[in-house]
Protein backbone atom coordinates (compact mmCIF):
# COMPACT_ATOMS: atom_id res chain seq x y z
CA UNK A 1 0.00 0.00 0.00
CA UNK A 2 1.31 3.30 -0.92
CA UNK A 3 0.87 6.72 0.91
CA UNK A 4 2.03 9.91 -1.05
CA UNK A 5 5.36 11.57 -0.60
CA UNK A 6 4.53 14.15 1.90
CA UNK A 7 2.58 11.70 4.24
CA UNK A 8 5.82 9.14 4.24
CA UNK A 9 7.56 12.18 5.85
CA UNK A 10 6.44 11.64 9.04
CA UNK A 11 2.85 13.25 9.02
CA UNK A 12 0.50 13.29 11.97
CA UNK A 13 -1.88 10.77 10.92
CA UNK A 14 -3.06 7.84 13.35
CA UNK A 15 -4.31 5.36 11.71
CA UNK A 16 -7.21 3.36 11.88
CA UNK A 17 -11.12 4.39 12.34
CA UNK A 18 -13.36 2.91 15.14
CA UNK A 19 -10.01 2.85 18.03
CA UNK A 20 -12.03 3.30 21.30
CA UNK A 21 -11.44 6.01 23.26
CA UNK A 22 -10.11 9.29 21.17
CA UNK A 23 -11.14 10.27 17.98
CA UNK A 24 -8.97 9.07 14.99
CA UNK A 25 -7.96 10.68 11.76
CA UNK A 26 -11.04 9.00 10.55
CA UNK A 27 -13.12 10.61 12.75
CA UNK A 28 -11.83 14.13 11.48
CA UNK A 29 -11.94 13.19 7.69
CA UNK A 30 -16.18 12.39 8.56
CA UNK A 31 -16.70 15.28 10.57
CA UNK A 32 -15.12 17.55 7.82
CA UNK A 33 -16.32 15.98 4.42
CA UNK A 34 -13.13 15.24 3.30
CA UNK A 35 -10.84 12.03 2.36
CA UNK A 36 -8.61 10.92 5.47
CA UNK A 37 -5.50 11.52 3.00
CA UNK A 38 -6.50 15.01 2.86
CA UNK A 39 -6.61 15.42 5.95
CA UNK A 40 -3.08 13.79 6.71
CA UNK A 41 -1.77 16.11 4.47
CA UNK A 42 -3.45 19.35 6.15
CA UNK A 43 -2.03 18.03 9.32
CA UNK A 44 1.16 17.14 8.17
CA UNK A 45 2.03 19.33 5.59
CA UNK A 46 -0.69 22.26 5.23
CA UNK A 47 0.99 23.74 2.03
CA UNK A 48 -0.01 20.86 0.04
CA UNK A 49 -3.65 21.73 0.43
CA UNK A 50 -5.32 24.84 0.40
CA UNK A 51 -5.40 27.54 3.07
CA UNK A 52 -9.03 27.45 3.63
CA UNK A 53 -9.33 23.27 3.55
CA UNK A 54 -6.38 23.45 6.15
CA UNK A 55 -7.97 25.49 8.10
CA UNK A 56 -11.17 23.62 8.20
CA UNK A 57 -9.62 20.36 8.77
CA UNK A 58 -7.83 21.99 11.98
CA UNK A 59 -10.99 23.88 13.08
CA UNK A 60 -12.94 20.60 13.03
CA UNK A 61 -9.82 18.25 14.82
CA UNK A 62 -9.74 20.78 17.53
CA UNK A 63 -13.58 20.76 18.36
CA UNK A 64 -13.97 16.76 18.81
CA UNK A 65 -10.57 16.62 20.55
CA UNK A 66 -8.52 14.61 17.93
CA UNK A 67 -4.30 14.41 18.78
CA UNK A 68 -1.84 13.21 17.54
CA UNK A 69 -0.55 10.15 19.55
CA UNK A 70 2.94 10.71 21.64
CA UNK A 71 4.74 7.97 18.60
CA UNK A 72 3.58 10.16 16.01
CA UNK A 73 5.18 13.57 17.71
CA UNK A 74 8.62 12.14 18.54
CA UNK A 75 8.75 9.85 15.16
CA UNK A 76 11.89 10.88 13.21
CA UNK A 77 11.38 12.55 10.09
CA UNK A 78 13.21 9.39 8.26
CA UNK A 79 12.55 5.27 7.61
CA UNK A 80 12.43 3.65 10.87
CA UNK A 81 13.54 0.00 9.30
CA UNK A 82 11.01 -1.67 10.83
CA UNK A 83 8.32 -4.24 9.41
CA UNK A 84 5.09 -5.07 11.55
CA UNK A 85 3.86 -8.15 10.58
CA UNK A 86 -0.51 -8.76 11.82
CA UNK A 87 -1.21 -12.24 12.75
CA UNK A 88 -4.63 -13.33 13.69
CA UNK A 89 -3.68 -16.50 16.40
CA UNK A 90 0.04 -16.68 16.82
CA UNK A 91 -0.62 -20.14 18.76
CA UNK A 92 -1.80 -21.21 15.38
CA UNK A 93 0.88 -22.93 13.85
CA UNK A 94 0.28 -21.93 10.58
CA UNK A 95 1.58 -18.60 11.19
CA UNK A 96 4.91 -20.29 12.27
CA UNK A 97 6.25 -20.64 8.95
CA UNK A 98 5.04 -17.16 7.44
CA UNK A 99 6.62 -15.22 10.64
CA UNK A 100 10.19 -17.40 9.76
CA UNK A 101 10.02 -16.44 6.03
CA UNK A 102 8.98 -13.02 6.80
CA UNK A 103 11.66 -12.43 9.27
CA UNK A 104 14.57 -13.65 7.59
CA UNK A 105 14.00 -11.67 4.27
CA UNK A 106 13.39 -8.65 6.41
CA UNK A 107 16.80 -9.11 8.25
CA UNK A 108 18.52 -10.11 5.38
CA UNK A 109 17.34 -6.42 4.03
CA UNK A 110 18.33 -4.38 7.36
CA UNK A 111 14.81 -4.59 8.77
CA UNK A 112 13.31 -5.62 11.76
CA UNK A 113 10.35 -7.35 12.46
CA UNK A 114 7.45 -6.95 14.63
CA UNK A 115 4.63 -9.13 14.92
CA UNK A 116 1.52 -8.08 16.59
CA UNK A 117 -1.68 -10.78 17.57
CA UNK A 118 -5.31 -9.66 16.94
CA UNK A 119 -6.71 -13.08 18.58
CA UNK A 120 -9.08 -13.19 15.67
CA UNK A 121 -10.71 -9.80 16.49
CA UNK A 122 -11.28 -6.89 14.12
CA UNK A 123 -11.35 -4.78 16.98
CA UNK A 124 -7.82 -5.89 18.28
CA UNK A 125 -6.54 -5.35 14.72
CA UNK A 126 -7.80 -2.00 14.02
CA UNK A 127 -6.13 -0.86 17.34
CA UNK A 128 -2.73 -2.34 16.86
CA UNK A 129 -2.61 -0.70 13.37
CA UNK A 130 -3.23 2.53 15.22
CA UNK A 131 -0.63 2.13 17.44
CA UNK A 132 2.31 1.33 14.88
CA UNK A 133 1.53 2.36 11.74
CA UNK A 134 3.11 5.69 12.03
CA UNK A 135 6.63 4.38 13.74
CA UNK A 136 6.77 1.83 10.81
CA UNK A 137 8.18 1.52 7.11
CA UNK A 138 5.52 -1.00 6.20
CA UNK A 139 2.63 -3.44 7.38
CA UNK A 140 1.95 -6.50 6.09
CA UNK A 141 -1.98 -8.26 6.94
CA UNK A 142 -2.14 -11.76 7.23
CA UNK A 143 -5.82 -13.36 7.26
CA UNK A 144 -7.12 -9.82 7.89
CA UNK A 145 -10.67 -9.10 9.67
CA UNK A 146 -10.32 -5.42 8.33
CA UNK A 147 -13.24 -4.71 5.15
CA UNK A 148 -11.38 -4.38 2.19
CA UNK A 149 -12.35 -0.42 1.97
CA UNK A 150 -10.31 -0.20 5.32
CA UNK A 151 -7.70 -2.06 4.09
CA UNK A 152 -7.42 0.63 0.75
CA UNK A 153 -7.94 3.03 2.87
CA UNK A 154 -4.62 2.26 4.80
CA UNK A 155 -3.07 1.56 2.24
CA UNK A 156 -3.29 5.07 0.67
CA UNK A 157 -1.01 6.32 3.65
CA UNK A 158 1.37 3.22 4.76
CA UNK A 159 3.12 0.70 2.23
CA UNK A 160 1.19 -2.70 2.99
CA UNK A 161 1.02 -6.22 1.27
CA UNK A 162 -1.92 -8.29 2.43
CA UNK A 163 -1.54 -12.33 2.90
CA UNK A 164 -4.11 -14.91 2.21
CA UNK A 165 -6.21 -12.33 0.95
CA UNK A 166 -7.30 -10.40 -2.27
CA UNK A 167 -7.74 -6.60 -2.25
CA UNK A 168 -8.67 -4.63 -5.19
CA UNK A 169 -5.76 -1.84 -5.73
CA UNK A 170 -3.86 -3.36 -2.91
CA UNK A 171 -0.15 -5.86 -3.29
CA UNK A 172 -1.43 -9.47 -2.19
CA UNK A 173 0.53 -12.76 -2.26
CA UNK A 174 -1.51 -15.96 -1.84
CA UNK A 175 -1.51 -19.61 -2.32
CA UNK A 176 -3.59 -20.90 -4.81
CA UNK A 177 -6.94 -21.85 -2.51
CA UNK A 178 -9.10 -22.87 -5.55
CA UNK A 179 -6.48 -24.98 -7.79
CA UNK A 180 -5.63 -26.64 -3.94
CA UNK A 181 -9.01 -27.34 -3.06
CA UNK A 182 -10.23 -28.65 -6.42
CA UNK A 183 -6.98 -31.49 -6.38
CA UNK A 184 -7.82 -32.16 -2.84
CA UNK A 185 -11.87 -32.90 -4.27
CA UNK A 186 -10.47 -35.24 -7.03
CA UNK A 187 -8.39 -37.46 -4.38
CA UNK A 188 -11.57 -37.89 -2.67
CA UNK A 189 -13.58 -38.92 -5.68
CA UNK A 190 -10.74 -41.38 -6.76
CA UNK A 191 -10.77 -43.12 -3.48
CA UNK A 192 -14.90 -43.78 -3.68
CA UNK A 193 -16.30 -40.42 -2.14
CA UNK A 194 -19.53 -39.71 -2.94
CA UNK A 195 -20.63 -36.32 -0.91
CA UNK A 196 -18.13 -33.82 0.90
CA UNK A 197 -18.91 -31.69 3.79
CA UNK A 198 -16.60 -28.41 4.16
CA UNK A 199 -16.03 -27.20 7.51
CA UNK A 200 -15.57 -23.63 7.31
CA UNK A 201 -13.73 -21.15 9.11
CA UNK A 202 -14.17 -17.58 9.96
CA UNK A 203 -17.43 -15.61 7.68
CA UNK A 204 -14.66 -12.66 7.39
CA UNK A 205 -12.01 -14.99 6.50
CA UNK A 206 -10.92 -13.95 2.38
CA UNK A 207 -9.14 -17.98 2.39
CA UNK A 208 -12.71 -19.67 3.30
CA UNK A 209 -14.50 -18.31 1.16
CA UNK A 210 -11.83 -19.53 -1.77
CA UNK A 211 -11.83 -22.23 -0.50
CA UNK A 212 -15.74 -23.03 -0.63
CA UNK A 213 -15.95 -21.61 -4.06
CA UNK A 214 -13.55 -24.33 -5.16
CA UNK A 215 -15.16 -26.58 -3.51
CA UNK A 216 -17.94 -26.12 -5.12
CA UNK A 217 -16.94 -25.36 -8.64
CA UNK A 218 -15.01 -28.92 -8.10
CA UNK A 219 -18.79 -30.46 -6.78
CA UNK A 220 -20.49 -29.34 -10.30
CA UNK A 221 -17.29 -30.81 -12.51
CA UNK A 222 -17.09 -33.73 -10.54
CA UNK A 223 -21.35 -34.21 -10.03
CA UNK A 224 -20.52 -34.33 -6.20
CA UNK A 225 -23.11 -33.42 -3.55
CA UNK A 226 -21.63 -30.90 -0.73
CA UNK A 227 -22.08 -28.95 2.08
CA UNK A 228 -20.91 -26.87 4.39
CA UNK A 229 -21.01 -26.61 8.03
CA UNK A 230 -19.78 -23.54 10.05
CA UNK A 231 -18.53 -21.12 10.44
CA UNK A 232 -16.12 -23.12 12.87
CA UNK A 233 -13.58 -21.67 15.54
CA UNK A 234 -9.88 -22.14 13.32
CA UNK A 235 -9.11 -24.71 15.84
CA UNK A 236 -8.97 -28.06 17.07
CA UNK A 237 -11.97 -27.35 19.60
CA UNK A 238 -13.73 -25.61 16.64
CA UNK A 239 -13.14 -28.77 14.53
CA UNK A 240 -14.68 -30.91 17.76
CA UNK A 241 -17.82 -28.94 17.71
CA UNK A 242 -18.17 -29.77 14.15
CA UNK A 243 -18.69 -33.04 15.11
CA UNK A 244 -22.45 -33.24 16.28
CA UNK A 245 -23.78 -31.48 12.70
CA UNK A 246 -21.85 -33.81 11.29
CA UNK A 247 -23.13 -36.90 12.87
CA UNK A 248 -26.78 -35.82 11.84
CA UNK A 249 -26.18 -36.17 8.08
CA UNK A 250 -22.54 -37.85 7.98
CA UNK A 251 -20.74 -37.78 4.72
CA UNK A 252 -18.03 -39.99 3.35
CA UNK A 253 -16.03 -37.04 2.85
CA UNK A 254 -14.63 -34.00 5.04
CA UNK A 255 -12.70 -30.91 3.82
CA UNK A 256 -11.83 -28.65 6.95
CA UNK A 257 -10.79 -24.97 6.39
CA UNK A 258 -7.46 -25.50 8.12
CA UNK A 259 -5.47 -28.45 10.10
CA UNK A 260 -6.61 -27.60 12.99
CA UNK A 261 -10.41 -27.86 12.80
CA UNK A 262 -9.46 -31.26 10.72
CA UNK A 263 -7.24 -32.47 13.78
CA UNK A 264 -9.96 -31.63 16.20
CA UNK A 265 -12.77 -33.25 13.98
CA UNK A 266 -11.23 -36.49 13.90
CA UNK A 267 -10.35 -37.12 17.47
CA UNK A 268 -13.79 -35.94 18.09
CA UNK A 269 -15.49 -38.29 15.67
CA UNK A 270 -13.32 -41.19 16.78
CA UNK A 271 -14.33 -40.39 19.74
CA UNK A 272 -18.01 -40.69 18.86
CA UNK A 273 -17.12 -44.67 17.56
CA UNK A 274 -16.42 -43.69 13.60
CA UNK A 275 -13.26 -45.03 11.93
CA UNK A 276 -11.01 -42.70 10.07
CA UNK A 277 -10.61 -43.05 6.70
CA UNK A 278 -12.88 -46.09 6.56
CA UNK A 279 -15.99 -44.44 8.04
CA UNK A 280 -14.90 -41.09 6.40
CA UNK A 281 -12.16 -39.01 4.95
CA UNK A 282 -10.54 -36.35 6.44
CA UNK A 283 -8.24 -33.98 4.55
CA UNK A 284 -7.20 -30.12 6.44
CA UNK A 285 -5.30 -26.76 5.01
CA UNK A 286 -1.29 -25.89 6.18
CA UNK A 287 0.14 -28.83 6.67
CA UNK A 288 1.23 -27.76 9.94
CA UNK A 289 3.27 -29.83 12.11
CA UNK A 290 0.79 -31.37 14.04
CA UNK A 291 -0.44 -32.81 10.43
CA UNK A 292 2.05 -35.85 10.83
CA UNK A 293 2.22 -36.05 14.58
CA UNK A 294 -2.08 -36.96 14.85
CA UNK A 295 -3.26 -40.65 14.41
CA UNK A 296 -4.02 -41.04 11.61
CA UNK A 297 -1.27 -38.48 10.02
CA UNK A 298 -3.49 -35.82 8.29
CA UNK A 299 -3.41 -35.47 4.66
CA UNK A 300 -3.69 -31.78 3.63
CA UNK A 301 -2.76 -29.19 1.26
CA UNK A 302 0.77 -27.83 1.75
CA UNK A 303 0.78 -24.14 1.36
CA UNK A 304 4.63 -22.59 0.90
CA UNK A 305 4.32 -21.07 4.24
CA UNK A 306 7.60 -19.99 4.78
CA UNK A 307 7.54 -18.58 0.88
CA UNK A 308 4.45 -17.15 1.64
CA UNK A 309 6.09 -14.97 4.26
CA UNK A 310 9.39 -14.35 2.49
CA UNK A 311 7.68 -13.40 -0.74
CA UNK A 312 5.34 -10.62 1.12
CA UNK A 313 8.36 -8.94 2.46
CA UNK A 314 10.03 -8.46 -0.77
CA UNK A 315 7.00 -7.44 -2.19
CA UNK A 316 6.34 -5.15 0.75
CA UNK A 317 9.93 -3.42 0.45
CA UNK A 318 9.93 -3.23 -3.85
CA UNK A 319 6.86 -0.68 -2.62
CA UNK A 320 8.38 1.57 0.18
CA UNK A 321 11.37 1.97 -2.27
CA UNK A 322 9.40 2.42 -5.76
CA UNK A 323 6.04 3.78 -4.84
CA UNK A 324 4.93 2.74 -7.72
CA UNK A 325 1.44 3.06 -9.06
CA UNK A 326 -1.07 1.78 -11.44
CA UNK A 327 -2.04 -1.91 -11.66
CA UNK A 328 -1.62 -4.00 -8.80
CA UNK A 329 -0.45 -7.76 -9.59
CA UNK A 330 -1.08 -10.19 -7.02
CA UNK A 331 1.52 -12.49 -6.12
CA UNK A 332 0.04 -16.56 -6.44
CA UNK A 333 1.95 -19.51 -5.02
CA UNK A 334 1.12 -22.88 -5.55
CA UNK A 335 -0.46 -25.19 -2.91
CA UNK A 336 0.06 -29.09 -2.79
CA UNK A 337 -2.08 -32.02 -1.60
CA UNK A 338 0.42 -34.25 0.73
CA UNK A 339 -1.29 -37.70 1.37
CA UNK A 340 -1.51 -39.66 4.34
CA UNK A 341 -3.30 -41.64 6.38
CA UNK A 342 -6.62 -39.88 6.90
CA UNK A 343 -7.98 -40.26 3.48
CA UNK A 344 -7.57 -43.81 1.65
CA UNK A 345 -5.96 -44.11 -2.21
CA UNK A 346 -8.24 -45.25 -4.65
CA UNK A 347 -5.37 -47.79 -5.20
CA UNK A 348 -6.80 -49.42 -2.29
CA UNK A 349 -10.70 -49.13 -3.03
Amino acid sequence: MDIGEDERAGGEEVGIAGAVGRPTIYDVAREAGVAASTVSRALSHPGRVSFKTAEHIRKVADEIGYQATKIERDLPQQRSSLLAMVVADITNPVFFGIIRGAERTAAHAGYTMLVLETQESEEHERQALERVQPAVDGIILTSSRLSDSAIRDLAKRKPLVVLNRTVGQVPSVTSDNVKAIKRATEHLVESGVNAITYLAGPDASWADGMRWRGLREASMELNLKVRRIGPCLPTMRGGAAAVEEWLRTPTPGVIAYNDLIAIGFIRAVMSAGRRVPEDVSVIGFDNILDAELVEPRLTTIAAPLVSLGSAAVNYLLRNTRTQSEGAVEPVLLPARLVVRDSTVSHRSR
